[in-house]
């Protein structure tokens, strides 16, 4: 490529890597596909051929051009000119239907776009993704409690979507090559709110109290976000060792916590009133 990319883009220019990424939607032949940046098409043109019906959602208003005119006479595939974060994704879902995304994630919007597929997750509008982003962003998104990588954006993933990290790619994969690794990973999307008895606005907003500050106890970021030490130490669960961290728990014990603090604020707020 002699210039550079309107928008900053690396291309899929791998051959394998790209059969092998649509190869990890599985049977999409009765399915409706949206792809996130197609870019030149390199995905796209293995999609157009597999699925029951393909939208392509690219920003570039002349590779948007480009793939219109490619796909000019494929009336399963429909090319929209247009940023995935203002879409409005329950416009592109069929009524009744769920739908399964795939896409090379910009780096810069890469969280953007995974909180706004969790939003559509936890509406039933959205089954299964296969993404590739950067492998450090990848590495946090998959991490379990107690590594290093664990932090806010893993733990909002997996209350949201089982995850699968399914491949690292080298940057001569693309063109022009990045300066990082980029790693693909699967979503099965199974909100856990239900499960673990919580509410998904409520827990969202206490799990970014949990993680406010990294180095900080748990104790230490939830007395900062106003609540009273007397408070948490009524509550406090047996599973949760005093001084942990955030990062160092699961799920459970994070919602264990969280419903314990709940009931007790319920209970504040009646006597109150």
């Amino acid at each position: 490529m002699k210039q550079k990319p309107k928008f900053g883009q690396n291309f899929l220019v791998d051959d394998a890597a790209r059969h092998a990424i649509v190869d990890a939607l599985g049977d999409v032949a009765k399915r409706t596909v949206i792809e996130i940046g197609p870019g030149h098409g390199a995905i796209t043109e293995i999609l157009a051929r597999r699925c029951h019906r393909l939208m392509a959602l690219e920003l570039d208003r002349a590779l948007a051009a480009e793939l219109s005119f490619r796909f000019r006479d494929q009336t399963q595939v429909q090319i929209i000119e247009g940023d995935f974060l203002k879409a409005d994704l329950r416009s592109l879902v069929p009524e009744g239907e769920t739908v399964d995304v795939i896409g090379n994630l910009p780096y810069y919007i890469t969280s953007d776009i995974l909180l706004t597929l969790f939003a559509a997750g936890g509406t039933e509008l959205v089954s299964r993704a296969v993404l590739m982003m950067q492998r450090e962003v990848a590495d946090r998104v998959a991490a379990e409690p107690g590594v290093r990588d664990y932090g806010l954006l893993s733990a909002t993933a997996q209350m949201n979507a089982q995850v699968e990290n399914l491949f690292t790619l080298p940057p001569s994969a693309f063109s022009p090559p990045p300066d990082v690794y980029s790693t693909v990973l699967r979503l099965h999307f199974a909100p856990r709110f239900a499960e673990l008895g919580v509410d998904v606005e409520g827990f969202d907003r206490f799990l970014k109290q949990c993680f406010a500050q990294k180095r900080k106890t748990l104790q230490n970021n939830l007395r900062a976000a106003g609540y009273a030490p007397e408070e948490l130490a009524a509550v406090w669960p047996a599973s949760i060792p005093a001084q942990a961290r955030a990062e160092s728990l699961g799920l459970e014990p994070m919602a264990e916590l969280y419903r314990a603090l709940l009931k007790v604020r319920l209970r504040l707020d009646s006597v109150i009133f």
